[in-house]
């Protein structure tokens, strides 16, 4: 079915009850391991329940990047109109072509417009119908053009992948989809992750995007410490 007026509502009502039904309050995001960003800033970070980041690699629809052995893995929650989502989106490509040893994974959290819904409901879809490299690529490549982006934007993308747009309508449309888009941001609640885009990397949860060379660094104490920074 297409996107009409009745789905961009049911995809914003979607999303308002996602939102609410976090089972944590949200965490207390202040700066629990002293980072800085790229821009010297300080970045927001906190220590997540193990509880709750365990069950994100049981999540549906995540799309991943890299080994299923990588040693470490970081996954993005990411509204795909947000614009710092942008810029991260393009360090998170060079931080998984630059480190094989790390697995990246795209969890949708589109909180701030039906239209994101809508866009992460055809990403989604395309995972779906054609896996995650495929889904990989439609992120990269949505996420380096300039403008809003929405379902009718989301879809032409997917129809450059091959996939018949009647198909990728009705695979988006389907209650597979919208369970998968409702638990991502049902778990982006839980972990109190109000900010797009934001960061888990093994029980640390982080605020904003603190750019490529200190995302490396965190990763990197993290595979030595279990911590941001050691």
């Amino acid at each position: 079915m297409p996107f009409s007026r009745r789905h961009l509502l049911a995809a914003a009502a979607g999303a308002s009850l996602s939102m609410g039904l976090g089972r944590a309050a949200a965490q207390s995001y202040g700066q629990r391991v002293a980072v800085t960003g790229d821009d010297g800033r300080a970045v927001a970070n906190s220590i997540l329940p193990g509880e709750i980041t365990g069950q994100i690699p049981a999540l549906h629809g995540v799309t991943y990047a890299g080994s299923r052995e990588a040693e470490t893995t970081l996954y993005e929650f990411f509204d795909f109109n947000c614009p710092f989502c942008r810029k991260a989106a393009a360090d998170v490509v060079a931080l998984n072509e630059s480190d094989p040893a790390l697995r990246i994974g795209l969890v949708h959290n589109p909180i701030l417009s039906p239209q994101s819904a809508q866009a992460a409901k055809v990403m989604l879809a395309v995972q779906r119908k054609i896996g995650s490299g495929a889904a990989w690529g439609f992120y990269r490549t949505l996420l380096s053009k300039p403008g809003r982006i929405d379902g009718p934007s989301a879809l032409t993308q997917a129809a450059a992948l091959g996939i018949p747009q009647a198909e990728v309508e009705e695979i988006a449309d389907s209650e597979e989809v919208r369970a998968a888009l409702k638990s991502q941001m049902r778990m982006a609640a839980d972990l109190g992750l109000y900010a797009t885009p934001s960061y888990v990397l093994g029980n640390s949860g982080i605020l904003g995007h603190p750019g490529a060379r200190a995302m490396a660094k965190m990763i990197a104490s993290t595979r030595r410490c279990d911590r941001l920074a050691c």
